[in-house]
């Protein structure tokens, strides 16, 4: 089961409290990626925390995962996971 999203926010800790918005959505619907759902969270927060404090840009964060799994859904075994996180640093708009 896959998942993958898009965030921009005005700064770094906002960012990060969207993805993990995000990622509580996707274990909502998906609730097999509660298993992998806190890995994810620090990933992405490894790579947010890479990023320079820049007040004049936006933070970008790309996230997209996915389990494989043997057995339920309900009782999984895993066989595969995986995570990749992109975070980057955008343009702002100007306001109008």
């Amino acid at each position: 089961m896959s998942y993958s999203f898009v965030v921009r926010a005005s700064d770094k800790a906002e960012a990060l409290r969207m993805v993990e918005a995000e990622l509580a959505k996707i274990v909502e619907a998906q609730p097999v990626h509660s298993a992998d759902q806190a890995q994810a969270l620090a990933a992405a927060a490894a790579f947010i925390g890479v990023l320079l404090d820049d007040d004049t840009k936006n933070v970008q964060v790309n996230v997209h995962g996915s389990l494989g799994w043997v057995g339920t859904s309900e009782t999984p075994s895993f066989i595969n996971a995986s995570v990749g996180i992109s975070a980057a640093l955008t343009s702002r708009e100007p306001a109008e």
